[in-house]
Formats: structure tokens, sequence, C-alpha cells
């Protein structure tokens, strides 16, 4: 298949659209079931890059989910506890600690579940049936991978009435050197950001407290090459072999802080005690759920604990979860990752991320406030390394 047809490009006034290689060549990916989109394209190719590069890294099955070419989350295969599975609502999953691959996506998706009701799925190993089990009964737009065992395959061609989107891409294929856009009718050219994240990227230590052991290592990894495939200005945390919380598109670099941190505070949150023993009707759904829980731990939570709407999603209602409670509950958080897509250049990014539990920290450094945002990372003990390399993407 030399190029494909798309039914319009980002609106459906943009037409005609399409997908080809420039070189008249085929193209590396095979079309399985489904009919994808301009913007499902976008979220694959950029998506498959991601977990790709996590697994060439870290020599582990990669998962991610994608929403408008940035992704929610990104993860290794690493078993869940169960705290983790209830939060994530996959404790039900047979044979899930067996598959390294659906760990991954269990923990990808269940990171920001909101952000992900109707995300894009890029795996970096062939889809097994336990991941494709785990996967068909989420909301999700579509799928790439390097191939599908045939039992997984049948199962996500049953989604969406038979229309789920299956891409299958040949995992050796290499692009250009060069690669090219239009904007306005004026073609940009450039090449690759080829740039390899490893963990001699983090050598570079600045800070006081040089402690960086190889959790933070991994985790700072898959922080850093989430970022290489998110919308600029972008931070992530990440911990336990997942990011936890993705900052996309923001132009000041502290919301980006912000934005993520709650994001961060948000997946610890929901494993608390008393949101994994929410008395959920039996009728509510999974994504109404996610939403209820969303609003349970944020400081409106009257929204679904007042007389006349807890009845809506509760058998009773529950006991309010108090600001000191959670404030307790996260102080106790550490251990967390954060990287960061260009320099911090004021130390409010750090005072930020150590709210958020984070202990180590890579970002490029060049900003004449080094100094400042070194000297509040000592302050808090986090090790901080500088990688020399920025990592915009847009």
């Amino acid at each position: 298949m030399k190029e494909f047809e798309l039914k319009y490009g980002c609106n459906p006034n943009q037409k005609p659209a399409r997908i080809y290689m420039e070189d008249g060549s085929e193209l590396p990916i095979e079309i399985l079931n489904g009919k994808p989109g301009y913007i499902n394209f976008l979220d694959a190719f950029n998506s498959w890059q991601l977990v790709k590069e996590i697994k060439e890294a870290l020599g582990m099955p990669a998962a991610t989910s994608f929403k408008h070419v940035s992704p929610t989350s990104a993860a290794v295969g690493i078993p869940l506890p169960l705290s983790l599975k209830k939060a994530c609502f996959v404790d039900d999953i047979e044979g899930l600690d067996d598959s390294p691959l659906a760990c991954a996506y269990a923990r990808a998706r269940g990171t920001d579940r909101m952000s992900s009701f109707g995300d894009w799925i890029a795996l970096s190993d062939v889809c097994d049936v336990t991941t494709a089990r785990l996967i068909k009964r989420e909301v999700s737009d579509g799928i790439i991978a390097p191939g599908y065992e045939p039992e997984a395959l049948e199962l996500l061609r049953s989604k969406k009435k038979g229309n789920y989107n299956i891409v299958k891409i040949d995992p050796s294929y290499v692009p250009a050197e060069k690669e090219k856009k239009q904007v306005f009718g004026i073609t940009f050219e450039q090449g690759r950001n080829n740039f390899t994240i490893d963990e001699a990227l983090l050598s570079n230590i600045v800070t006081e407290n040089k402690t960086l052991p190889d959790a933070g290592k991994r985790d700072l990894i898959i922080a850093l090459i989430t970022l290489k495939y998110t919308q600029s200005n972008s931070v992530c945390y990440a911990v336990d072999g997942q990011a936890i919380g993705v900052g996309a598109g923001q132009q000041s670099r502290i919301h980006c802080t912000r934005l993520a941190g709650q994001k961060a505070d948000n997946w610890h949150l929901r494993q608390h005690p008393k949101v994994l023993e929410l008395p959920f009707l039996e009728s509510v759904p999974r994504a109404v759920r996610d939403n209820t829980i969303d609003v349970y731990i944020s400081d409106e939570s009257d929204d679904v604990l007042a007389d006349g709407q807890w009845q809506q999603f509760f058998s009773v209602r529950p006991e309010a979860f108090s600001a000191q409670e959670k404030k307790e509950y996260l102080a106790k958080i550490c251990g967390v990752a954060l990287g960061s897509d260009a320099f911090f250049p004021f130390d409010d990014n750090i005072i930020r991320a150590y709210r958020s539990g984070v202990s180590y920290i890579a970002q490029p450094g060049g900003s004449v406030r080094d100094d400042v945002v070194i000297s509040a990372c000592n302050k808090y003990g986090i090790t901080m390394a500088f990688t020399g390399m920025r990592l915009f993407h847009h």
C-alpha cells in the first residue's frame, strides 16, 4: 500500500486528505481493521516511536495511551500492586500478572483515565490475548503494534461494532533522516530528532545530593522519552515504571509543573483506601466512576456528595475526603522522578515538584538562574541531573 485515503484532515472541512510516502515506496503499515483518520495517524506514529524507544532504552515491554498527539501516560511492564489494580479497574483481569505488556497498558490507561477516554494505544510488542481483553472493555479509538496474536486480533476486531481501528507497523522501518511539513504553504525541513535517551544522559548531577538509584534512572528515562513525544512546553512526573502526570502544551513552565503535579497527586489519591472503597452502585458505568472519583478527590466534592446527587452514584453517602486527609496522605509520597523538556527558569517549579514527592529531576539546564534552581534542589534534598538537551516537540 503506497497511500491511504482519509475521510478528512484535522476537521471535516479539510478535504481531500491522505497519507503516503513521498518517495513513492510502500507505507510501513497494514490496516487490519477500521478506517483510521488524520489525527488517529498522528497519534499512531508519535505513540509508536515513544514505546519503541522506551523498549530500546530499558529492555522492557512498553505501552502508551495517546490523546490529541500527546501521551496521557506511558509505562513499562511491571506487575501492579493490588491497590493500583483496583484504582485502574483491572483487579478482575485474569492472567494480568503473567503479561508484562498487559501490565504496561493497565498502568498507562489507569494513570489519567479521564484524559485516556477514547485514546489511541501503542504497544511495543505483539499484542497478546490478555492485553486485548483489557483493551476490549475500554473506550478507545484504535491501536498500533508490531503484530497481534490471532485470538487477540479477533477480540479487538469486535470492538466498536467491528469498526475499531487496528494498525500493524513494520518494527524494522526507519524513516528518512530529514523530515518536512508545511505551514501556510511554506515548507519546513529539519533533521529528525534521533537523540538517544539513556542512563548516560543522567551522569551530570549538579546538586549536593548525588543519589540516583536504578529505579530513579528508569523513571527519569521514561519521563524524558515521554516528553520527547509530548506537545511543548511540557514536564512529566514518573514513578514505579510509569508516567503519572503529564503537563502538555502550556506556555508557562510553572503551569506545566502545576498541571502535571496535580495529575500525579490525583494518581496517588485514587489509591487511598477511602477512594478504593467508594460504594458505587453496580449500575454506574466505568467512565462515570472515573468522573465521579475525579470530583470526589477534588475541592468540589459536594457536586457528588450533596443530597440529591450522591444517590445517582453510591449505595450510601460516602464520607468526604477532607483537605487535611489528602495533605497528610500526599506528604508521605517520595521517590518520584520529574523530567522537563526545557530548563526551569525559576525555583517555583522545584517547590511545586517537591510537594508531589519529587526526589529526582532531569532537565537540560542552561538558564541564567540555574544557581537558584540548584539551590532549591539542595534545600529539599533533591537529586538533579543536567542533560544538556532540549526536547521540544511541535
